[in-house]
Formats: C-alpha cells, sequence, structure tokens
C-alpha cells in the first residue's frame, strides 16, 4: 500500500467519522474525475453538473457503508452511474454523445482521428466519420454505452467496470463486446456504401 493510498484511507475515515473538511478534500480530489464520467454519459454539461451534485450528495449519505473493498474511485462511478440512469430514465431521452468534445478523448484508448497533414477532403471525411461515430455511439443502449465509455473510454479494467456496476466479469465483456460489435456493424454500413 502506498502513501496515497493511506492518505485517502484517513480521508474516508475522517470523513465517515463526520469531519467535513475531509469529505470535502475527497470531493476535490474526485470532482473532475466524476464529472468527466458524468458528461461521458449524459453528453450534455448541464445534466453532467446535476449528476456531479446528485452524486456527492448520495457519497456523503451513503459514505458509512463504504467498506473499503474496491478502490473509492470505483464506489464513485457506481454512484454515477446510477444517477445518470435514473436521470435517464426520469427524462426518458437518449444522451447525446459527441464525438467533437475533447473531453471525450482523455481515454487511454482513444478514438480521435489524427488531424496532423490533412488535407481539405482529408478534413471533410474525418467531419462525417465523426458524425457516424457520434450517431452509432447515441444509438448504443444506455446499458452498453455505459460499459463502453468506462471501458474503452475511461480505461478501466474489466475487473473496475464489474465492481463499478455490480456485473460479473463476464456480463462486462458481454455488453462490450455487443457495444464494439454494434460500433463496427454501424461503420461497417458507412464503409460499405
Amino acid at each position: 500500500m502506498n502513501n496515497m493510498d493511506r492518505e485517502e484511507q484517513q480521508l474516508i475515515r475522517r470523513a465517515q467519522n463526520g469531519d467535513k473538511r475531509a469529505f470535502g478534500k475527497l470531493v476535490k480530489n474526485y470532482e473532475q474525475l466524476v464529472y468527466s464520467f458524468a458528461f461521458k454519459i449524459c453528453r450534455d454539461k448541464e445534466k453532467a453538473d446535476e449528476v456531479l451534485q446528485e452524486t456527492f450528495v448520495n457519497a456523503y449519505k451513503g459514505l458509512k457503508s463504504f467498506s473499503g473493498k474496491s478502490k473509492f474511485s470505483t464506489w464513485l462511478y457506481r454512484i454515477v452511474t446510477n444517477n445518470c440512469l435514473m436521470m435517464h430514465r426520469k427524462r426518458s431521452k437518449e444522451p447525446v454523445v459527441s464525438l467533437d468534445n475533447t473531453d471525450f478523448y482523455q481515454g487511454t484508448n482513444e478514438l480521435q482521428i489524427p488531424h496532423r497533414g490533412e488535407t481539405p477532403s482529408d478534413s471533410v471525411l474525418n467531419k462525417e466519420l465523426k458524425k457516424i461515430l457520434d450517431d452509432a455511439i447515441r444509438k448504443l443502449p444506455v446499458d452498453y454505452r455505459i460499459v463502453f465509455v468506462m471501458r474503452d473510454v475511461e480505461g478501466l479494467s474489466t475487473e473496475e467496470v464489474g465492481k463499478a456496476l455490480k456485473l460479473s466479469t463476464p456480463a462486462v465483456k458481454s455488453r462490450l463486446h455487443r457495444a464494439r460489435l454494434f460500433l463496427r456493424n454501424e461503420l461497417n454500413k458507412y464503409f460499405s456504401e
């Protein structure tokens, strides 16, 4: 266990015992991660802000239930996911995914299309490809989209995604496989025309 883990565990214990400053530090440490993930799922700044607030309200209320069996970030991912799903159900509108937003490209498995030495026709093709990807991701069922974003965009391990979503490793792999297959089929439609 490194010093960062120990420091975080101490912060969590202090926050669980009612230390509001310690909880404030946890919020400061994780607010960007929570907002970024919420935005990648909801694809709307207002919704992401709302999910950010709800996540930390829920985390504060449920902090005593955090046992430390998973990473704190994994626990937060679960709360963010639940809040995004609840918002999705309430509003019954599919979130819009925009590949033009640079926040989308912060994951380890980037979907960004390189712009080096781009000709005007390359630029038009890249914009068209981004739109096709955007449309394909928008069509993904929300359960598949969440797994896809967590695994392929955020770069979480399959095990971390499973813990965050309370899914078995095979269930995560299955959803991810289906999401990737769906996206591949959508892209194949474009390229075969």
